[in-house]
């Protein structure tokens, strides 16, 4: 499992673009997490799905409200990773309008939680390998700080919790 020092993991995700801008067209676009974070402060977090009933509720909300203190805190950008695919994610950030305040990344093939070493086993559930509940905060493509969750937990992984130690 990745640890605090640990650099992340080169993998590709993808995010869907509803406005064509600087470099992205509309539709998913590549997003390289190592390149994506060099010399950038990354607030990432992690959920096991799009429009999940914790994710939705409290998890991503958390993330689009605290926005601006992240920012003020020193955070570059927020990256929300979910096994998803990019038109879901896409779909989601709508319904949770976090335009310009939270990156929605799919993680569509689980190459990210699976190089992490932070994989949710929800087979028998329907729902495949998923990524587990967590957020790091990352300092030019290094983990700084790591908070997992235990199993069905919403306890370590909020926002409230990663802009304490961003602040730090």
């Amino acid at each position: 499992m990745i640890q605090v020092g640990d650099t992340l993991p080169a993998v590709k995700l993808m995010e869907y673009v509803e406005v064509e801008g600087n470099g992205c067209s509309i539709g998913p676009n590549a997003v390289d997490s190592v390149q994506g974070s060099a010399g950038k402060t990354i607030a990432l977090f992690a959920v096991p799905g799009a429009f999940t009933p914790t994710c939705s509720a409290k998890h991503v909300p958390g993330y689009v409200e605290k926005a601006e203190e992240f920012k003020a805190a020193g955070v570059d950008e927020i990256w929300c990773l979910s096994v998803n695919d990019a038109f879901v994610m896409g779909a989601w950030a709508r319904d949770q309008q976090t335009g310009g305040k939270v990156r929605m990344l799919a993680d569509g093939d689980a190459a990210f939680a699976q190089a992490t070493g932070l994989t949710l086993d929800l087979t028998g559930k329907g729902l495949g390998l998923r990524s587990n509940r967590y957020s790091m905060l990352v300092k030019d493509g290094k983990v700084v700080s790591l908070n997992n969750e235990g199993p069905g937990k919403f306890e370590v992984s909020d926002a409230d919790t990663l802009l304490a130690q961003a602040k730090g």
